[in-house]
């Protein structure tokens, strides 16, 4: 699974997503500009000290990132935008899939969006909210693509650290 920020502006949201790719075994691209350098301590302040165990792609452009793109045979690129018709909950996402989301001020561009028709979707919110926060956004759909695949090779089951459950 691949989550795609394109021109994201704020650290803060970039590094709690890295922290979220992380820990789901997720790639992260970046498609440039950046609206920060990806060495600003909010970056890693908010991935922690998981930032140097995230696998991060740079592109200069968007059609930079569409060669890197197009090396995944089979895998389909979905755009998250609150323009979309259909929500992410109606999509069969695979385990190659490309998740692409915007910048905070003004998501991804509609040139690309109008490209990508059949494979943008929205989380459903009320009308008077214009958006999610980015990092929110990226949870709520990475995850459901994952359940879609099983969690495959993730940790399903915790453990008490003091305690024992009760069976």
């Amino acid at each position: 699974m691949h989550i795609v920020l394109h021109q994201p502006e704020i650290p803060a949201n970039t590094g709690n997503i890295g922290r979220t790719c992380v820990a789901t075994g997720t790639s992260l691209h970046l498609i440039e500009p950046l609206g920060f350098r990806l060495n600003e301590k909010e970056i890693r302040r908010a991935g922690m000290d998981y930032w140097e165990k995230l696998s991060v792609n740079r592109y200069m452009n968007y059609a930079e990132f569409l060669q890197e793109y197009e090396r995944h045979p089979g895998a389909r690129l979905w755009m998250a935008t609150t323009k979309a018709k259909r929500a992410y909950t109606e999509a069969a996402f695979g385990p190659d899939d490309f998740l692409m989301f915007g910048r905070e001020s003004a998501g991804i561009p509609e040139e690309l969006l109008v490209e990508h028709r059949e494979t943008c979707i929205r989380i459903p919110m009320l009308s008077q909210i214009r958006s999610l926060n980015l990092s929110n956004s990226v949870a709520v759909i990475l995850y459901e693509a994952l359940r879609q695949n099983g969690f495959e090779s993730m940790q399903r089951e915790g453990e008490l650290h003091r305690l024992q459950w009760r069976e």
